[in-house]
């Protein structure tokens, strides 16, 4: 395995807005060896001319030299291409303009006929006499959706481009629908999402906010960062001009192959980029970028793998909860604290073989993992890398069912179970597994009558519960919970048998007035503010929300879950 550096977004003069019409591909070929590049790909604006030029430039003197008709600063041209060459991949691909003006990365491997592209481009409605035009304003005819499903049946890798800035398909401030955004970083057939701010951390940045933690963002996607260069070198007079390789991604791969490359994208290994760093900068430690964003939804920490004390267990009850629910990440060998020396993992090799071992004898059917070894600090740490699973439920020991409730490892009830062996159907399409949750009058207080989901999914926060129903049943109360995070509805709880979130929730449902109007609680318009709650660095909030009278309760939301007209009821900065 070795780490190499890549820029993905390179445009020649063959893009009709690129800024030095006298640059050469030799001339951006010795810019890439310069920048110590090892893949680049040509993507130039609804056009793959750019990649054509040189294939028949290089052609052409290859004929000459075959002929014995070469000159020889045609010879020296063509031996500088076979030394370049041999030493940096350049692919095939081209920067897609779909529907809203948003653009699309689509990069082949090398082997890939020209024709074949050129094709794709016609089937995606870029007019015939246009295909060499090299603009940014043709296209726009074809749905996001249908660009990425046609880039990957072609074998290519569908990135969407500068997703986080102008023409991108997360970009801020744009008016389109939530659902609509989620699809476009979602959906299968995109392999990664293409950023601006790689290099940032916190919670703010592009590729935190795609981790996986997100209740309406699930599916973790690769991040990396390409130059979009439009020039050779930057632009002394506006800086974000950037040049050939002035901000590239680092990938660790066994091979410079684009089939190597594809299958990373495709891979839930998140360990294997990184954004490039000069020398001179400390380099990137995705271990301490991941303590820094601390226990999540889909990831956790261990600082050993003891078997005495159930540390052991632990870590296999977290893959198991893991491949059950959203997939993630588990790092052993330290805590969640920065702060805290890092204990490491001694001769971690023979551990991480029989960690595998157990996880796999212990979970059944065994589940999608991968491990690894890293260093971090001097320290050997074991990664596990748990995919979502196509099989589930994943069950420890045969008959324990573990799902993931936040930042938590709990087993699952019975209708969790039952939603899993629902999403393990192959005639269920995932989008139609979740029980589609429809609020109820219930004791103590009034809940919203039933709406359609769209305005369920509308108005509730995205993360906490919502108590949706009270039965008492001789003289114990039965609660209907519904998970916001994934909408999934779980019946018959109660006190004793809640977990840990849904235990709160009920606690204080318990203590409030059968009348909430006439309480302590904060309001704005039809939302209100129960109770405010900080648990270390995290904010949880109780919120209520009526309409004609009638109310409905939401436990334990974290600031992931404020959206809307949340946002200004607890004073939370709109992002």
């Amino acid at each position: 395995m070795q780490w190499c550096t890549i820029d993905l977004h390179l445009h020649t003069p063959a893009s009709s807005d690129y800024q030095q019409p006298e640059v050469t591909f030799i001339d951006i070929l010795h810019r890439a060896e310069a920048r110590g590049l090892a893949i680049i790909s040509f993507t130039d604006h609804n056009t793959i001319a750019g990649h054509r030029q040189m294939q028949d430039e290089i052609d052409q003197l290859e004929l000459l030299e075959k002929l014995k008709r070469i000159m020889p600063e045609e010879k020296a041209r063509l031996t500088e291409y076979r030394r370049l060459l041999n030493k940096i991949l350049v692919l095939p691909g081209f920067e897609f303009t779909a529907t809203f003006g948003f653009h699309i990365l689509g990069i082949f491997p090398p082997t890939k006929p020209v024709r074949d592209i050129e094709h794709l481009l016609l089937d995606l409605n870029i007019p015939p006499d246009q295909l060499d035009e090299g603009s940014a304003t043709i296209g726009a005819s074809t749905d996001v959706l249908t660009v990425y499903r046609a880039i990957n049946e072609a074998g290519g890798l569908a990135i969407a481009a500068h997703a986080n800035s102008s023409n991108g398909v997360a970009m801020r401030g744009f008016p389109l629908g939530g659902q609509t955004k989620i699809a476009y970083t979602q959906d299968p057939h995109l392999h990664a999402l293409e950023v601006t701010d790689l290099e940032n951390k916190g919670k703010h940045s592009t590729a935190a906010f795609f981790n996986g933690s997100k209740p309406e963002y699930p599916r973790r996607m690769h991040c990396i960062q390409g130059s979009d260069a439009h020039r050779l070198t930057s632009d002394p007079a506006r800086k974000k001009n950037l040049g050939v390789g002035e901000r590239t991604t680092d990938v660790l791969l066994p091979e410079v192959t684009f089939e190597a490359l594809r299958e990373l994208f495709i891979s839930n290994d998140f360990a294997r980029t990184r954004p490039h760093r000069q020398s001179a900068e400390p380099a990137f430690d995705f271990i301490r970028a991941a303590q820094e964003e601390g226990v999540n939804i889909v990831q956790d920490f261990h600082e050993n793998m003891t078997i005495r004390g159930g540390k052991r267990y632990a870590i296999i009850a977290d893959a198991c909860a893991l491949a059950n629910t959203n997939g993630g990440s588990l790092f052993i060998g330290l805590s969640d604290d920065p702060r805290k020396p890092i204990p490491g993992i001694p001769d971690a090799e023979k551990s991480l073989s029989q960690l595998e071992k157990e996880l796999i004898n212990r979970i059944s059917p065994p589940p999608p993992i991968s491990l690894d070894v890293h260093e971090t600090n001097g320290k050997k740490i074991i990664v596990v890398l748990v995919r979502r699973g196509d099989d589930p439920p994943y069950a420890v020991d045969d008959n324990k069912v573990y799902v993931r409730s936040e930042s938590e490892t709990v087993l699952a009830v019975r209708d969790e179970i039952v939603g899993l062996v629902m999403r393990g159907l192959p005639s269920q399409p995932v989008e139609t597994q979740v029980e589609n949750a429809r609020p109820v009058a219930g004791e103590p207080g009034p809940l919203l009558p039933a709406l359609v989901e769209d305005e369920v999914m509308e108005t509730a926060p995205r993360t906490g519960v919502e108590i949706m129903q009270v039965e008492t049943r001789a003289d114990e109360r039965y609660y209907t919970m519904r998970d916001l995070r994934n909408n999934n509805v779980v019946k018959n709880v109660t006190l004793k048998s809640a977990r840990r979130l849904w235990h709160y929730a009920i606690t204080a449902f318990e203590k409030l007035p059968s009348n909430p109007a006439q309480s302590h609680i904060q309001w704005q318009g039809k939302f209100g503010l129960i109770s405010r709650n900080k648990q270390g660095n995290i904010n949880r909030y109780d919120l209520i929300e009526k309409n004609d009278g009638r109310y409905r309760y939401y436990f334990g939301v974290t600031e992931d879950g404020i959206h809307g007209p949340w946002k200004q009821l607890v004073g939370q900065e709109d992002e």
